[in-house]
């Protein structure tokens, strides 16, 4: 009688349990839509995702060494540069900017202040880098139930793994941040766009992962920085959407010629016998060989620089951190602010980390003012932004490039005369565009044909910006050249603008002008 009892006790418990578990179902449906990912997702690894299994990612090293050291990736060396990237220092904030991070996280880098940037003239508006973009859309639980029905994982990258020394944003990412990463990874891979997440991940974290995934990878030219999610009232995302540039309709071509490129300066740089001296082979290389183009196609990737050879600060960086990841040597792609939303790279050598800016030094025929700088050299000029900011900082001495004209020693101010002192009057003192455009008419009007010389003056960097940006992009013939021309009748002219920063955030920009009818 007394087992009865308690078998009859043990069934009342249970019943109790389960009425629980039902009514929690039915106030959360989320609940339920999380035991359903659960159960599924063991099922939707392909056939790809298993044959990766339990490989490590490092850049396809040229380099000599042992086959031990080729493994590792040149493990002491690497050792080093792991322990900088987790030197202890000020711990972040919590916020959507660190969403799926890792807590351990540390900043060692000290970002200086937008107010003390100035922008020299001779790369003024030389930047061109879009910050990543996200589409995130709240939808409800019938419409994530449809998605859960119709979509997988697609590849899940199971098995891979990144090593820190060659991929530093993976790094930073908590484990489910990872896993997610690695599912975009190789999805991106496979050009596969519309899948759920292998991981509860919220749009905030979704974003921080995705910028991981573009920053740690050039190779993935075809992928577009930007991406799409769909997410329930939780604020769990459901469904991912990749996006991908006309290359991924011929990829196999594509990759044929990006390799080409890549392939053809790598061989000529592996000859050559330290990291220094490859590195500097590669910069000179991508000078010669890119042209800076607001306008160009593609121009936030590899490609646009390597292949079609016309690109803006994002192209120049990522296709100087795809081959000197190629050469073994680590290199990083840096986001920041420097007059505006701007790339460059930080590289890892003997001796520490160092900035390198390819987009500024393709100025006046190639210059390294911008090459192997620290963060002190680059204060006045750069500040890292977004994830950028957790990489390690530059304090290399062995190999600091060599300065020319355009950048002041370490800690020296560079004057900067006023409005007065150019001579400019107030007249001549601009605020937009079209205003700074009628005056620059209006001025050859009244010089007509020959040879001669015009000065005004602009107010702000991002004004002085766009205005450069539009000579380099030739939007100013429209603007007003053309018109100047065929109102003069003049059979061609030549011209070179030359913007210098002032004082109070001005800028002078002198116009030096040959006006010919013949």
């Amino acid at each position: 009688m007394k087992v009865l009892r308690k078998i009859l006790y043990a069934l009342a418990v249970l019943l109790a349990l389960c009425c629980a578990f039902i009514m929690i179902c039915a106030v959360r449906p989320d609940v339920t839509a999380r035991l359903k990912d659960a159960l599924y997702r063991g099922e939707t690894a392909t056939a790809a995702d298993t044959a990766a299994r339990d490989t490590v990612y490092e850049p396809q090293s040229e380099r000599g060494g042992t086959e031990e050291e080729s493994q590792n990736g040149g493990a002491a060396q690497n050792a080093e540069r792991e322990d900088a990237a987790g030197q202890e220092a000020v711990q972040p904030a919590a916020g959507p900017e660190t969403a799926g991070l890792r807590s351990d996280n540390t900043a060692d880098y000290v970002a200086p202040t937008e107010a003390d940037i100035v922008v020299p003239a001779d790369v003024l508006g030389k930047n061109g880098y879009r910050q990543i973009e996200g589409d995130a859309q709240q939808i409800g639980e019938a419409d994530a139930d449809d998605i859960r029905s119709r979509l997988d994982y697609g590849h899940t990258g199971d098995g891979l793994d990144f090593d820190a020394a060659y991929y530093p944003y993976y790094a930073m990412l908590d484990d489910t941040g990872k896993h997610v990463y690695r599912q975009i990874y190789a999805n991106a891979d496979a050009v596969y766009p519309d899948f759920m997440p292998v991981e509860d991940v919220t749009s905030a974290q979704l974003r921080n992962i995705f910028e991981a995934v573009c920053n740690d990878h050039p190779e993935l030219f075809w992928m577009e920085t930007a991406y799409a999610c769909k997410y329930i009232s939780s604020g769990q995302c459901v469904e991912i959407n990749l996006s991908f540039n006309r290359t991924a309709q011929e990829l196999d071509s594509a990759k044929s010629a990006f390799d080409g490129q890549v392939d053809g300066i790598v061989s000529e740089a592996q000859a050559l016998s330290g990291d220094y001296e490859k590195e500097k082979y590669v910069h000179d290389q991508l000078l010669d060989r890119i042209a800076y183009n607001a306008g160009a196609e593609m121009n936030q990737s590899a490609y646009s620089a390597l292949v079609n050879g016309q690109t803006v600060c994002a192209g120049y960086a990522r296709a100087f951190q795809h081959i000197m990841q190629k050469l073994g040597i680590p290199c990083y792609y840096c986001t920041g602010y420097a007059g505006e939303s701007h790339a460059w790279n930080i590289i890892s050598l003997d001796d520490g980390f160092y900035n390198v800016d390819a987009t500024w030094d393709d100025s006046a025929g190639g210059t390294y003012d911008y090459f192997n700088r620290t963060d002190e050299d680059y204060a006045s000029s750069h500040i890292r932004q977004e994830l950028s900011v957790y990489l390690p900082p530059c304090r290399g001495q062995l190999y600091l490039g060599p300065k020319q004209s355009g950048m002041p020693e370490s800690g020296a101010e560079t004057p900067l005369r006023s409005v007065y002192d150019t001579g400019v009057p107030k007249d001549r003192i601009f605020t937009d565009i079209d205003s700074y455009y009628q005056d620059c008419y209006d001025q050859i009007m009244d010089n007509g044909i020959g040879d001669y010389t015009f000065y005004n003056v602009v107010t702000g960097g991002e004004l002085a910006s766009e205005i450069m940006e539009n000579y380099y992009s030739d939007a100013y013939k429209e603007a007003y050249m053309q018109r100047a021309l065929d109102d003069l009748g003049a059979a061609y002219g030549t011209w070179e603008i030359l913007p210098e920063p002032l004082q109070g955030g001005m800028y002078l920009f002198t116009h030096k002008m040959d006006m010919r009818q013949e």
